[in-house]
């Protein structure tokens, strides 16, 4: 199955095992070849200490969101995982449970690495955290992140 074909199958109704977004509400708005959509809705138990959407929901949602983008480019037999995230936060969040929409883009893929860009904007439009990430490229049976 491709990157694209299993993102498909694990947002259909069947059995699929949990994951991180399960925890955040995280939700499919769309799934393209190298793009993704996800969406939350900002909880109070999301907060930092200033009462505002805690840095590392960002990172999450665009952690999720580029590694999937990377993830539906691939052909069948790969997998892919982050070696580095880098996270920009533009305004923040309040926790009144407006949406935010999470885009992933693949820039690059390359046989080993990929790079993705995206972005985090609010209800309004409003560019609210912006990112980028490194991926490896592994065989899916290959268990570590270091390349042999």
């Amino acid at each position: 199955m491709t990157g694209l074909e299993s993102l498909r199958a694990l947002t259909g109704s069947g059995d699929r095992p949990p994951h991180l977004g399960d925890l955040f509400g995280m939700e499919v708005v769309s799934i393209e070849h190298g793009s993704v959509v996800f969406a939350i809705r900002p909880q109070p138990r999301f907060a930092n200490f200033s009462g505002t959407l805690h840095g590392g929901a960002y990172a999450i949602l665009l952690d999720s969101a580029m590694g999937c983008a990377v993830h539906s480019a691939l052909a069948a037999g790969l997998r892919c995982t982050a070696i580095e995230l880098k996270v920009n936060f533009i305004r923040s969040v309040a926790l009144d449970g407006g949406r935010l929409l999470a885009s992933g883009k693949v820039i690059h893929l390359g046989r080993r690495t990929a790079t993705a860009e995206g972005s985090i904007n609010d209800e309004s439009g409003r560019l609210v955290a912006h990112g980028s990430s490194t991926c490896l490229i592994l065989p899916a049976d290959e268990q570590t992140a270091v390349p042999r």
